[in-house]
């Protein structure tokens, strides 16, 4: 979740019309309804129109498959992440990751420096502060409560935001929904939880619905990645300071370089890329919905990599926000027509 924004709309051209109807030529009588009968396509037209449609078909799979990827790979990414905080803590990992990123973006996008007004640029450094506050906190919550309730917990800002940006009743019940969801993964009130992880990942939610706004108006500023390769770079200068004085010497050490590089990539550069390739045939709508998945996915990784075990409660508490999310996310592209 965390890539430079989709095309807000994401709708596919209309269909083509190569199968409207034709007048036959010639004259001809009205039929009874007072219309002309359609002349059938030809087998050949007939074919390639079928194969057309087959070819669309495997593409919104292949599409499907890469969002799938991108979120497996953030999600065991952050399991990863986890294992390096005993090296560098939660703040020097996030420094390596957001340094690692910002160095890989600029040396792919090569983004241009002029020829940008300073509205540009506020938007530039809004969306470095929000990327460096929004995965420091998320790192700071990792490092104190299981990743799947961390994930589900974040998940609410953006489903917040849909909620509060649709005009229609039914967001109500998905609301009641996440916030049963969350009530329920704190056990009567959080007492199950480490209060301070779970504020940080509370806090850290509201921060990934910012970077949601501002990296659409990066992405309407900037051409291709460059709004958000310039975006990273100001989160890792940003978070370089907290690194260094927490980490210290341990931000120099090649094993937890290497570390830090792999975790850079697969939470960072291979979910954005699969992402960006994944919306070019798969509607905006569709890439929602199955980013909604992310907290079961944060709770699989956990488990699989951190043996962080959950219980049935916590385990319907991450069904529900995701149920909720769906939802929302339908209801806002029903509510758009």
């Amino acid at each position: 979740m965390n890539s430079s924004s989709p095309r807000p709309d994401g709708a596919r051209a209309p269909a083509s019309a190569s199968s409207a109807a034709a007048p036959r030529p010639g004259p001809a009588a009205p039929d009874p309804a007072g219309l002309e009968h359609a002349v059938p396509p030809s087998p050949e037209v007939a074919a390639a129109e079928a194969a057309d449609g087959a070819g669309a078909a495997r593409g919104r799979l292949v599409s499907a498959a890469l969002v799938i990827g991108g979120i497996v790979s953030l999600q065991f990414g952050s399991s990863v992440a986890v294992l390096l905080f005993p090296r560098a803590g939660a703040l020097g990992v996030v420094t390596l990751r957001l340094v690692a990123a910002s160095l890989v973006l600029l040396i792919a996008c090569r983004p241009k420096l002029r020829g940008y007004g300073r509205g540009d640029w506020a938007t530039v450094v809004g969306f470095g502060f929000a990327l460096a506050g929004m995965n420091s906190l998320f790192y700071l919550a990792i490092d104190r409560i299981p990743l799947g309730a961390a994930v589900t917990l974040e998940f609410l800002g953006p489903l917040i935001l849909s909620v509060a940006t649709s005009r229609r009743a039914l967001s109500l019940l998905w609301a009641a929904l996440a916030l049963g969801g969350v009530v329920l993964l704190g056990r009567e009130g959080f007492d199950g939880l480490n209060l301070a992880g779970a504020a940080c990942a509370l806090a850290a939610g509201g921060l990934w619905a910012a970077y949601i706004l501002l990296s659409a108006r990066a992405g309407q500023r900037f051409p291709q990645a460059d709004g958000l390769a310039l975006a990273m770079t100001v989160a890792a200068l940003l978070t370089l300071p907290l690194g260094i004085a927490t980490a210290g010497r341990a931000l120099l050490d090649p094993v937890t370089i290497g570390l830090g590089a792999a975790v850079a990539l697969m939470s960072s550069v291979a979910p954005y890329t699969l992402e960006l390739l994944a919306l070019r045939k798969l509607p905006a709508s569709g890439f929602a919905v199955m980013m909604s998945l992310e907290p079961a996915a944060a709770a699989t990784a956990g488990f699989l990599v951190l043996g962080q075990a959950l219980g049935w409660a916590e385990i319907v508490a991450i069904g529900l926000v995701v149920v909720a999310s769906v939802g929302a996310v339908r209801s806002a592209r029903g509510g758009h027509g």
